[in-house]
C-alpha cells in the first residue's frame, strides 16, 4: 500500500484491526537486533519513554505480528531459549512434553509445565518520541517487542467500554495517539500497568514528514517466516540436550497448545517411540496453564530469563 492509499483508506483501518485483534484472542531472538528498540530502566527497575505505534509496512496487512518462545533451564544445567513452532501452526516438542506433564495428575509435573510454558510476544514498528535515557533514539523508527499487557491497552483503545469514548486506531498517522510507556519493578518483574495512551492527535502536520516515516518501516514478515524457525528435529535435539534423555521419554503426539480452550479430553498415553514422531495436534488445555501462558504481567523476555537464571 502506498502512502497515498494509506491515508485514503485509514477510515476503514480500525475495523480491520479490531477484527484481527479479536482473532488473536488478545491473547527466539532476531539475528539482527540493530533495528529493535528496548526501554531503558534505572537501578530500581523504573523507566519512561514515549513512543508512537506505526501502521503496517507496505505489502503487509497488519501493524503487528505475534509469536511464542520458550525459555527455561533444564536438569542438565543448559538453557533452552527458542521460538516455538506453534507460532507458525506447527507441532513443537516442548508443547508436546508439557501436555503430558500437565495430564499426569502430579502437581510437580504441572509446575514443571508452567516453568516451561510459552511466552507470548508482539512486534510492531514504532517511532520513538521521547527516550530520556537514550535521546539519540528520538525521531527514529524501530521494531518494538511487547507483551499481552500492552497489546490489551491497544485493543482497549480501539474498542472502548463506555459510550462516551470514541474508538481510536493507535497505529494511525493522523488520528492515532502517543503511548507513554511507564515501567515499574513489581515482585521482581517489569510491570506496565501505569502505561497509557495520550489524547489522539496527528503524528505531524507535515505530510512529507509522515511519508518519510512510512518509508522507514521495517518488515514484520521475518517473525512469521518458516525459514526463521528451527525445524522440529533441530528443536527436539536441542531439547534432549537441555532436559536429558529421561525427560525426552515423556512425550506424546497429541500436543496440547497451552492457549486453547479447557475441558477437552486428555490425550491417551502411548509409547514414546511411536507418539513422538507422529505429532498429530489435539486442541485442549487446562485453565491454569492458559492463565500462565497468556496473562503474565511480565512483558519483557529478558526480564523473565534473568529471573529464571537467578533461581538456577
Amino acid at each position: 500500500m502506498s502512502f497515498a492509499n494509506l491515508k485514503k483508506n485509514r477510515s476503514i483501518a480500525i475495523d480491520k484491526l479490531k477484527s484481527a485483534a479479536d482473532k488473536v484472542g488478545g491473547g527466539g531472538e532476531r539475528a539482527d537486533t540493530a533495528n529493535q528498540w528496548k526501554a531503558t530502566v534505572d537501578k530500581a527497575g523504573n523507566g519512561y519513554a514515549v513512543i508512537r505505534f506505526l501502521p503496517a509496512p507496505e505489502g503487509e496487512d497488519l501493524p503487528w505480528v505475534r509469536y511464542w518462545d520458550h525459555g527455561f533451564k533444564g536438569s542438565t544445567g543448559r538453557w533452552y531459549i527458542e521460538k516455538s513452532l506453534t507460532s507458525i501452526g506447527q507441532s513443537d516438542p516442548v508443547s508436546e512434553i508439557n501436555s503430558v506433564l500437565w495430564n499426569s495428575g502430579r502437581e510437580e509435573d504441572k509446575q514443571l509445565a508452567r516453568d516451561r510454558k510459552r511466552r507470548l510476544h508482539y512486534v510492531s514498528n514504532i517511532l520513538v518520541i521521547a527516550d530520556p535515557s537514550n535521546p539519540e533514539n528520538e525521531g527514529k523508527v524501530f521494531l518494538y517487542q511487547y507483551g499481552k499487557k500492552i497489546f490489551d491497552k491497544i485493543t482497549d483503545l480501539m474498542t472502548p467500554q463506555f459510550q462516551d469514548e470514541a474508538p481510536v486506531n493507535p497505529f494511525d498517522f493522523w488520528e492515532g495517539a502517543n503511548f507513554k510507556l511507564k515501567i515499574r519493578q513489581v515482585e521482581g518483574y517489569r510491570n506496565y500497568d501505569k502505561s497509557e495512551f495520550d489524547s489522539a492527535k496527528p503524528l505531524s502536520a507535515d505530510e512529507s514528514e509522515l511519508e518519510t516515516v512510512y518509508n522507514k518501516l521495517h518488515s514484520l514478515k521475518e517473525f512469521t517466516d518458516v525459514s526463521s524457525y528451527k525445524s522440529y528435529g533441530e528443536l527436539k535435539a536441542k531439547l534432549a540436550q537441555v532436559i536429558g534423555s529421561e525427560g525426552m521419554a515423556m512425550t506424546t503426539a497429541e500436543a496440547i497448545s497451552l492457549d486453547e480452550t479447557e475441558n477437552a479430553p486428555a490425550p491417551q498415553r502411548q509409547s514414546a517411540a511411536s507418539t513422538f514422531e507422529s505429532r498429530a495436534p489435539v486442541k485442549a488445555a487446562a485453565a491454569a496453564v492458559v492463565a500462565e501462558d497468556s496473562s503474565s504481567d511480565d512483558d519483557d523476555t529478558m526480564s523473565y530469563f534473568a529471573k529464571l537464571a537467578s533461581q538456577g
